[in-house]
Formats: structure tokens, sequence, C-alpha cells
């Protein structure tokens, strides 16, 4: 008995430490559903519900109708899906070249893309603001292209290096000896074994595109071109916060990143375990 309850007890520690964990993990979120589902009156009472008791859409309806959202959504997809395609296609190659080829500087290289990963953004902060004004992509959606690119490769590109390494030579000079060229053997042989690292790193670069605020907030200030995190700072006003529609917003921009890390978890899971950068 006392056997059993030794073996038990780590269990049902961890159990509850996973539970509670989960609950103030997910507690955020479903306190913002809940508030985008209560009408003003209801938000602004004082009283603490934790179901609305007037249940209502009218916040989404004013978020799509009255507000510059849906605007504010196509902005953050054009830059998130833009800047992640150009991260992993650069990451692909250059992945593939520091796995498989050796030069001279290379480890020198591998070392400077590991310290820009140590540099705070605020550093670069002043000279791309000056570069984007002089070359006139200041308050346009290519800014935030070029930045989130930049800087979302130095990781990504590591983490694929890691992948190739993983993949034996062999498989590569055996499609070789059978007739493909190296374009044929890179689509047919190792990109489709690539596949959790390629998802793991798309959904890496797209989902620090699509959160980003500091600069969506430096580089755009008008309704054209703010994101999604730059948008809902709109809700809050000079002598008004509109809690109901900030919530509406804030769960619908939590749509795209569900729905990808949804369809890609096996990916996500193998890629980021799998392609870890050694050290």
């Amino acid at each position: 008995m006392v056997s059993y309850v030794r073996n038990v007890t780590p269990t049902v520690s961890r159990v509850i430490a996973l539970t509670l964990f989960l609950i103030g993990a997910l507690f955020p979120f479903y306190w913002m559903l809940v508030t985008s589902l209560k009408d003003r009156q209801e938000i602004y009472s004082g009283k603490l519900t934790l179901w609305p008791q007037n249940l209502t859409f009218s916040n989404y309806i004013d978020t799509f109708q009255n507000s510059n959202f849906p605007q504010y959504f196509m902005n953050s997809f054009i830059v998130s899906i833009s800047s992640s395609i150009l991260v992993l296609f650069v990451s692909i190659l250059g992945g593939y070249s520091m796995a498989r080829y050796s030069f001279r500087g290379k480890k020198l290289f591998l070392i400077s893309f590991l310290a820009t990963q140590m540099i705070p953004v605020m550093v670069i902060l002043v000279p791309l603001f000056i570069t984007f004004s002089q070359i006139h992509l200041l308050n346009k959606l290519p800014s935030l292209i070029i930045t989130y690119t930049a800087m979302n490769i130095p990781f990504c590109l590591l983490t694929m290096s890691s992948f190739f390494q993983r993949i034996p030579v062999s498989l590569e000079e055996a499609a070789l000896i059978d007739g493909c060229n190296k374009f044929q053997t890179m689509t047919k042989i190792i990109l489709p074994i690539m596949r959790p690292g390629i998802v793991a790193t798309l959904v890496f670069a797209f989902t620090g595109a699509w959160n980003d605020l500091f600069f969506g907030v430096m580089f755009t200030n008008s309704e054209s071109t703010k994101t999604v995190p730059v948008g809902l700072s709109s809700f809050v006003q000079k002598f008004d916060i509109n809690w109901g529609q900030m919530s509406a917003a804030g769960i619908l921009s939590l749509i795209p990143v569900v729905i990808m890390f949804a369809f890609a978890q096996k990916y996500i899971v193998s890629g980021l375990t799998e392609g870890a950068v050694k050290g």
C-alpha cells in the first residue's frame, strides 16, 4: 500500500500542476471570449460574470462594420505570408549550403548569425527608420515585410541547416546515380523528407510577423497600413476603451494562427525537436 501511494503521488502532483498551468494559460483567452459576447451595459456594470447574461454578437458585427479591422487583418496577412515565404525560401537555400558545403569563414558566418539573436531590436530601430525614410518606404507594407524577413532569417536558416545535416548524403548520391540532377534531387528527395522542418520554419516566421507590435508602430501610422496588433490599440480612445470590440477583434486575430497550428501540429512538434540547433 505504501509503495502504491509513493508511485501514485508523483503522478497526481504532476496532473494537478499541469491542470493549474492549463487553467492559467487558457483563462485569459476564455475571459476575452466572454467579454466579446457581452453587451456594453454588462461590460461596464461592474459585476463579475463568468458567462454573458445577454449573449450578443454585436461586438463582432461592429468590429467588421464600424472599424477598420478588416483592413488591419488583410495587412497583417499580406505582411506575414509574404515575409514567411521569403524566409522559407532563403532558409532552404542557405541551410542546404551551410550543411553540405565547406568554405572559408563558415564558422564565423554561423557565429555571426547566432550573435544577431542577442542584439536588442532597439539598437537597429533608428538605422532602419532612417533607411526606410530615405528610400520612401515608411508607412508602407514593404518596410514591414523586409524587416520581418531579415529578423527571422538567422534563426530559421540555422534550424533548416540542422535539418539538412540529419539527412544522409548517401540519399543524394543515390539519386544522382539514378539520373537525377541537383534540382530534381532537392525537389523529389530532400524536400519531402524535410516537410516537418519546412512547416516548423513557416509557422515560426508567420507567427513572428503576425504578432509583432513594435515595428508595426514604428513604421506605419495610417489606417491603410496598420496591422492587427497596431490596429487593436485604436480601440483605446482618449476617454473610453471599447472592451467589447477590442475583445472581439482579439479573438478574430487568433483565427489564422489557431488554424495554422491545428493543421500543422504534428509537423511542428517533430520539426522543433528534430531540428533543434546544436551547439
